[in-house]
């Protein structure tokens, strides 16, 4: 329940739509309504700007649908769901309907409002293998209301393909760099932009990468400035993080 709902509501009971009651019922769920295996945060989207997300792995499809059930009652809240497999997708879809679903990132989604898209995100990988990650960060940043502007392999491997795209990081407000191998898009994009570089290891890359270690560790050691940097295959955290920067929260 965000700043708006809570205003409709009072305005609601003013008028006469709803009794003291009504309202009551509905406000008592704030902060968070415990259905014993997990606690909803139904306060988020007021407390910070944007609901809470449903993480999917781990748990089980009868607790997925249980928080789900909870949380889309709320006829305002959109509702994410990351790390959902296409298995369980399809059997929550027998139920909810509206639930869309993208494979590749694998991101369910419920919306129920429209956001008017702002700004520009340019998200960019260093290879086709990035892309999974990539989309968890891109559909993200679109869910949340962003402008995305998708620029994929790129890598520094064939480093003018990248120089080529140098207009689109150069009209971006904030980018999201992912890359697995060598990790070395992030400096490379951030030593031609002038904007917040959002860097994204991914686990993709031989074995002395180490499973998104080497990755990580070359862009935690960036010589360009302006570069921050999420965990490894955390498309979400930059998908949101950029959001932020994008709409200029606090």
């Amino acid at each position: 329940m965000n700043e708006n709902m809570i205003k409709k509501l009072m305005e609601s009971v003013r008028d006469g739509e709803k009794s003291v009651d009504e309202a009551i019922k509905e406000l008592k769920f704030l902060p968070y309504e415990d259905i014993g295996y997990a606690k909803i945060d139904n306060h988020r989207s007021l407390r910070v700007g944007y609901p809470e997300v449903i993480y999917s792995e781990g748990k089980s499809f009868e607790q997925i649908l249980g928080i789900l059930e909870h949380m889309n009652s709320n006829d305002s809240t959109d509702i994410l769901l990351t790390r959902l497999q296409k298995e369980v997708f399809v059997k929550l879809h027998e139920k909810f309907g509206e639930l869309e679903y993208n494979e590749i990132a694998r991101l369910g989604m419920i919306r129920k409002t429209e956001n008017k898209a702002i700004g520009n995100i340019v998200v960019a990988t260093g290879g086709t293998s990035d892309i999974p990650v990539a989309e968890e960060a891109a559909l993200t940043a679109e869910f949340f209301g962003n402008k995305v502007d998708r620029v994929y392999d790129v890598g520094v491997a064939g480093i003018h393909r990248l120089l080529s795209n140098y207009h689109r990081i150069h009209e971006a407000k904030v980018i999201i760099a992912v890359a697995g191998m060598d990790g070395a898009l992030p400096s490379a994009i951030a030593g031609l932009a002038s904007v917040p570089v959002i860097a994204v290891p991914t686990s993709v890359g031989y074995g002395a990468s180490f499973g998104g270690v080497a990755a990580l560790l070359t862009m935690l050691n960036s010589c360009a400035t302006g570069v921050s940097v999420v965990n490894i295959d955390n498309g979400f955290g930059a998908g949101y993080l950029a959001s932020m920067i994008n709409k200029g929260e606090k």
